[in-house]
């Protein structure tokens, strides 16, 4: 049986895959103290889709697979709000979720398995091309993330979280455990943005 452990749960209108970047714009006092919590213990907190609700609301529910995100990077930004940069790590799934009186949901996780590394099966190698092209353009969003080219999974994540796809696919395919399958459904849809 694998092992669980306790995560504060950050619910967001966005899917983080592992090895991806999300930058956060903090504010809220809950999430300011679950920050400073995170760089005190050197932990993460866990990213979950939003299903119903609002990301500053009360009543939520959310997608039971996540990521745990950890901090890399922090700073005050012009406008007095906490800016946040994170790097997604191993993909959870939240087993049980309560909320604290101040607000911030927690949740006991268990650890998903990280995707196999797989070399890209030939018929995909264009889409590792495609990301070789488009991420230089991207600047500091992608400054903290690791690159692996030859690695379907990464691929796959890489572009699961940069095309303009529904939230509920984004989901279902951070869920899909099999990175190969990831790079058919997404091999299409490169091919339709590319003409």
């Amino acid at each position: 049986m694998s092992s669980t452990r306790e995560l504060p749960l950050f619910p967001l209108s966005a899917v983080l895959f592992p090895g991806g970047p999300l930058p956060l714009r903090i504010f809220e006092p809950r999430y300011v103290d679950m920050v400073g919590r995170c760089l005190r213990e050197g932990s993460g907190f866990a990213v979950v889709l939003l299903t119903d609700g609002n990301e500053a609301g009360e009543a939520i529910e959310f997608a039971e697979v996540g990521t745990e995100a950890r901090i890399v990077d922090f700073d005050r930004l012009d406008d007095g709000l906490l800016g946040l940069s994170c790097v997604g790590q191993q993909r959870i799934r939240v087993l049980e979720a309560w909320r604290q009186p101040d607000g911030l949901n927690m949740g006991r996780v268990e650890d998903l398995p990280p995707d196999p590394a797989l070399a890209i099966p030939e018929e995909y190698r264009h889409l590792a091309a495609v990301l070789q092209q488009i991420l230089p353009q991207l600047g500091e969003a992608y400054a903290h993330v690791e690159r692996h080219f030859g690695d379907a999974g990464w691929v796959a994540s890489r572009l699961a979280e940069l095309l303009p796809i529904e939230l509920t696919d984004k989901q279902s395919l951070l869920e899909t455990t099999d990175p190969v399958a990831r790079l058919e459904v997404l091999a299409p849809i490169v091919r339709l943005r590319s003409h």
